[in-house]
């Protein structure tokens, strides 16, 4: 996992000697703002629900089950009737090279003209699994598109808790750069106190005022990772609009079964992921198109009947009916059925070879969020209590420096040491929620 927290090593500049001479008086702060409309407050829930609605790659991805689907129809319209229907009106002039007995115009020229009237009905009767075989074939690849329509679904809101979630640390870590602005201010005063009295010597101030400089600069930092990751977090649910909200505290509850053995969990992902699903439609899809082209080896029978009403008077028009049985049969077409079907069956290892790199790959992804799932929890575990520890280690770093038996290098260390314990226990809150959320989208659960 990437680090998201880049100004983790930043405390450490607080305990940089001043090489230049500080200013006289305590950095002066900001006029505040006007006050501002209190934010309105993103939920978890909405985040997700938004990205139903609004996620782009979510209507696209419907869009193409649709597609799917009416392409199965299509290949369903050739095993139905086909019914067509026509009308024509026919006049025709040309010269008279005698008398023929046929009608002349006053110019001399011979007028023809006639209507005609047709309707006709052609049924195949079969094609030995040619066009059901391509109807089927589109059938499961339907299913297949609807199944990577639910794997597109699982990542989008996979996706969505997951920055989510970074945002919500990144809000975290504002509130610890805030809190530890305030106490280098605190410590600053205490600084000055004791310089004032004589007790402590005036490097102290110095190393006081450039640590509040610095605190100053995290906390700029992390309110621009904090408004960044709130950009991400609108992109990843399909929102154009404005990042004025803050979000919701949440916890991600335990994964059913992560507590089991991998192997159980890999097979929990065999049967739940759609992707794996989807990969079995489309082998089903290419078998079934390999029997259908194998088809194109033997003849295909129609019956089809027309009916025409024709004449040259439309009051009084001559009516006929015809019906026939027809035999197709391509006995040689320079082996291109045979190509046809070499190329398909290579699809088909093609495709067998995905579908088997797909579940080397589902069983990587279920065993290694199981792993993360256990670090993070152990790490919260453990960056509670160092977080708990370098409090009251600054508190006593506190006290001993207002007594005066304490220096300033010891009371920077303790800040730095409760800043960046903070900064874990954040971290550690982000890394098990996202390590949860990994766990359910590689067994094929929403979040």
């Amino acid at each position: 996992m990437r680090p998201l927290f880049p100004f983790l090593a930043l405390p450490l500049l607080a305990t940089a000697p001043a090489y230049a001479q500080a200013p006289a008086l305590v950095p002066t702060q900001a006029p505040a703002p006007a006050q501002a409309q209190p934010q309105r407050v993103l939920t978890l829930k909405d985040a997700l629900r938004t990205a139903r609605e609004r996620q782009p790659q979510l209507r696209q991805a419907q869009a193409n089950t649709s597609a799917a689907n009416a392409r199965v129809d299509q290949n369903f319209s050739s095993l139905l009737p086909q019914v067509g229907a026509s009308a024509t009106y026919q006049r025709s002039l040309r010269d008279s090279d005698g008398d023929d007995g046929l009608p002349t115009t006053s110019s001399g020229f011979i007028s023809r003209e006639g209507l005609n009237l047709s309707a006709s009905v052609n049924q195949l009767i079969w094609d030995f699994g040619r066009t059901t075989g391509r109807w089927r074939a589109s059938q499961q690849s339907a299913e297949a598109q609807g199944a990577t329509e639910a794997q597109t679904l699982l990542d989008v809101l996979a996706n969505v808790q997951t920055v989510y979630f970074n945002a919500l640390a990144q809000q975290g870590l504002v509130q610890v750069a805030q809190e530890t602005l305030e106490n280098e201010k605190a410590h600053l005063a205490q600084a000055q106190a004791q310089v004032q009295v004589g007790n402590k010597p005036e490097i102290d101030l110095l190393q006081q005022r450039t640590a509040v400089a610095n605190a100053q600069v995290q906390l700029i930092q992390a309110r621009n990772n904090a408004a960044t990751s709130k950009a991400q977090l609108n992109q990843a649910m399909g929102l154009e609009g404005t990042t004025h909200y803050t979000l919701q505290e949440e916890v991600v509850g335990a994964v059913e079964g992560e507590d089991q053995s991998v192997e159980a969990l890999v097979d929990l992902a065999f049967q739940n992921r759609p992707d794996l699903s989807a990969s079995e439609h489309q082998l089903r899809a290419q078998e079934l198109q390999i029997s259908a082209t194998r088809a194109n080896y033997w003849p295909s029978f129609s019956a089809s009947v027309s009916a025409t009403d024709s004449g040259t008077n439309p009051a009084n028009l001559n009516w006929g009916l015809t019906g026939q049985v027809g035999l197709s049969w391509q006995i040689f077409q320079g082996g291109l059925t045979r190509a046809q079907v070499r190329e398909q069956q290579a699809n088909l290892t093609s495709i067998q070879a995905q579908r088997d790199a797909l579940r080397q790959q589902v069983r990587l992804e279920v065993e290694r969020a199981q792993l993360s799932v256990t670090a993070a929890n152990e790490s919260v575990t453990a960056a509670e209590e160092a977080l708990t520890n370098a409090r009251e280690r600054l508190r006593l770093a506190e006290g001993r420096y207002k007594a005066g038996v304490g220096n300033i290098i010891e009371l920077s260390d303790a800040q730095l040491s409760a800043t960046n314990a903070g900064v874990q226990r954040v971290q550690a809150a982000y890394n098990l929620a996202t390590a949860r959320t990994e766990l359910a989208r590689a067994l094929g659960r929403e979040p």
